[in-house]
């Protein structure tokens, strides 16, 4: 059996846009609605929601017939949880909260079996399709995407240098924690900021990597993938219900 091919990997190399869903419900069944909508991909959230490793394992599973491809943005940089997402068969990852190459080099670290990384080996696992696909432990992170965050000022300073990392893919400009770190706490397009994300986009394009982005704000995320955004995420399905369900209950209790 041979190794997976990760789609959303081979598109940033081809230099394609591609967008996503941001998916924090945490169920199997939410994640088979959203699915076959149509998105490149689906971000499983495990850092801001109340995922849970099972919980997830079943979402990769109920996504897996179709097209999409999912990323598992993991709760922090640590080598355990992401040796644990890889295992259960997760190819493509995002790491918040990277604020330096160090940080950077270590969450590549964690994705690649040793003498390159530091990752656990087990022969029998869901992303080795347990023990059938031949030379997984060589050849892993060949379809391995690795993307991190990047969302204080402090590392937005230090963008090229993590942008120089081998193994990174990508860098997503998380918008709501870095205006938190400028001193505009729950806001995320405030005009004082915007400027330096859509240069970010620029930065990272510059340094060869993928840039990415997420906006439920159709016109945001149109003007950052006009700056050069590879990956932009254009809503998210807890949003979508919420919104979706005031908007209803409003024609109604008018």
């Amino acid at each position: 059996m041979d190794l997976p091919q990760n789609a959303f990997k081979r598109a940033l190399k081809a230099g394609k846009t591609q967008i996503g869903l941001w998916s924090s419900l945490s169920s199997s069944y939410s994640v088979e609605v959203i699915a076959g909508a149509g998105f490149d991909w689906i971000l499983l959230d495990c850092e801001h929601s109340p995922n849970d490793l099972e919980n997830l394992l079943t979402q990769l599973q109920a996504g897996a017939p179709y097209a999409t491809t999912p990323i598992v943005r993991v709760p922090w940089n640590d080598m355990v949880t992401i040796k644990r997402v890889l295992d259960i068969g997760a190819q493509s990852l995002l790491v918040p909260y990277v604020c330096s190459a160090e940080e950077a080099k270590a969450a590549v670290a964690a994705t690649r079996y040793p003498p390159a990384g530091v990752r656990g080996v087990a022969g029998t696992t869901r992303a080795s399709r347990f023990g059938r696909v031949k030379d997984y432990a060589k050849r892993a992170q060949e379809e391995l995407c690795l993307l991190v965050q990047v969302e204080t000022k402090p590392a937005l300073d230090q963008l090229e240098a993590i942008c120089a990392v081998e193994g990174v893919d990508g860098v997503f400009i998380g918008p709501a924690d870095l205006h938190a770190s400028m001193g505009y706490t729950g806001e995320t397009a405030n005009p004082a900021v915007m400027p330096l994300i859509e240069e970010a986009m620029r930065r990272i394009r510059k340094a060869g990597k993928a840039p990415g982005y997420l906006s439920p704000v159709e016109a945001d995320a149109r003007r950052m993938i006009g700056a050069g955004c590879q990956f932009c995420a254009v809503g998210a399905d807890v949003g979508i219900l919420a919104r979706g369900a005031d908007a209803l209950a409003a024609k109604f209790k008018q």
